[in-house]
């Protein structure tokens, strides 16, 4: 199977190419490649011609970019609030409008399956209570509304020989070869061994679903795999298991005790925005017989394992944030307008 990876230069992205290509399949990468090219060269020049990569905008898609080409995995857009809230135009022709105009084309081609990547996000705001895939959701935020109309813009298209299959992926953490440190697991690690410090603000009482990128890589690759009538049409949540903040303070600040290094755990107050939902992950386990198994635990082993601890100082680097990334490229394209804008 030929498989088009949209942002496969990303985070997750670059660890579903990896597993793509484990699996027997070839991948075409289109990607803008904001933050960098090598993580993703090195899996080009190790693929022996099974893995090529385009550098574009999925905003002005080229159909001919579908050539060959027989499922699709849809990660390219803005992937969180801040950096949705920071450009809200650009947000939504990157994650809705693109959407829809990617299936459009697909579907005129004649490819059937088609993985998108949408957000647990939807969940926030709703209250409190364990949330399914038939939730009535109340997307707020730019970020959130956007993947709404891309899931609706994706299901109106299906039939007709297009299948596509939506993945409401959790917060994710863990290790991949283009590191985020802008998640809340991540971001725990970077400051438990930059300051020896994390903040519960309001206590951390507040819930998230929570998934590894490699299980998010697997949850992609399942849906290729799986009958059409199982997954076509169909959206499933995607996560290891629901954690409160506090426990995942609790655990880094464990797995850090045992390696030598001590972290204080402080109170805080509440942020203005705060993020505080569950949801279940029973229809992804049952219908499709996919059950994400790496914990947060073991992720935390695994990122600590490989992440250089003697000098930290690396970790300032804004290239790790995907919001503060963006914000260098902005001022960058403001003093040399001969390069492309951000947005």
């Amino acid at each position: 199977m030929r498989v088009l990876v949209t942002g496969g230069g990303g985070y997750i992205g670059l660890e579903l190419c990896r597993m793509l290509l484990d699996a027997g399949h070839d991948v075409v990468v289109v990607d803008r490649f904001f933050f960098g090219e090598t993580p993703l060269q090195r899996l080009v020049e190790e693929s022996a011609g099974r893995l090529s990569a385009i550098s574009g905008d999925v905003r002005a898609f080229d159909e001919a970019w579908l050539d060959g080409v027989d499922g699709v995995s849809h990660l390219a857009g803005l992937s969180n609030d801040p950096t949705a809230e920071y450009n809200p135009e650009a947000n939504w022709q990157m994650n809705a409008v693109a959407t829809e105009r990617l299936a459009q084309a697909c579907k005129r081609r004649g490819i059937t399956r088609f993985v998108f990547g949408s957000s647990a996000s939807l969940y926030d705001g709703i209250g409190p209570g364990m949330f399914d895939e038939r939730t009535e959701v109340q997307p707020r935020g730019a970020y959130s509304i956007s993947k709404k109309y891309g899931e609706d813009a994706l299901l109106r298209l299906a039939g007709d020989g297009f299948a596509p299959t939506i993945l409401r992926q959790g917060t994710v953490y863990g290790w991949s070869p283009r590191m985020r440190f802008d998640l809340v697991v991540n971001t725990f690690l970077k400051d438990a061994v930059t300051v020896g410090k994390l903040y519960l603000h309001g206590g951390g009482w507040q819930w998230r679903p929570l998934v590894d990128v490699s299980d998010v890589a697997r949850a992609h690759i399942a849906c290729f795999a799986a009958p059409l009538d199982t997954v076509g049409g169909e959206i499933f949540n995607v996560m290891q298991e629901n954690y409160q903040v506090r426990q995942l303070a609790m655990l880094v600040a464990g797995s850090l005790s045992l390696r030598g290094r001590r972290v204080a755990l402080e109170e805080a107050p509440l942020p203005k925005l705060v993020r505080d939902y569950r949801m279940s992950n029973l229809k992804m386990t049952q219908r499709l017989g996919f059950t994400p198994a790496v914990t947060v635990l073991e992720s935390i082993d695994v990122m600590l394992e490989r992440l250089p601890l003697d000098d930290v100082s690396w970790l300032a680097n804004p290239r790790w944030y995907n919001i503060a990334w963006m914000g260098v490229l902005e001022e960058v394209h403001a003093g040399q307008r001969e390069f492309a804008s951000i947005y």
